[in-house]
């Protein structure tokens, strides 16, 4: 299964509106991706709730993971955003 580990850019992390966001853009790729902090548990990338839930603040690292066809353009689409958004 591709992972990519990312440093989130977003200055106030994945709170609120950067959270729905990703969620939005998650739930918007064509294969299901899990986002989880170091060696936690991974949780759905499209769950508003579970990304606010990881607690993910600037500068923090976590690990995208996704498996089908498509699954290194979506971590590609979902690294871009939290690496440069903000």
């Amino acid at each position: 299964m591709p992972e990519r580990r990312v440093t989130i850019a977003i200055a106030e992390g994945l709170h609120a509106r950067p959270a729905a966001l990703f969620a939005q853009l998650a739930g918007q790729q064509p294969v299901a991706v899990t986002i989880r902090k170091d060696d936690g548990e991974p949780v759905p990338a499209a769950s508003l709730l579970s990304v606010m839930a990881l607690g993910a603040k600037g500068g923090d690292d976590v690990v995208l993971a996704a498996d089908g066809p498509d699954a290194e353009a979506s971590l590609d689409a979902l690294t871009e955003y939290l690496s440069t958004a903000g």
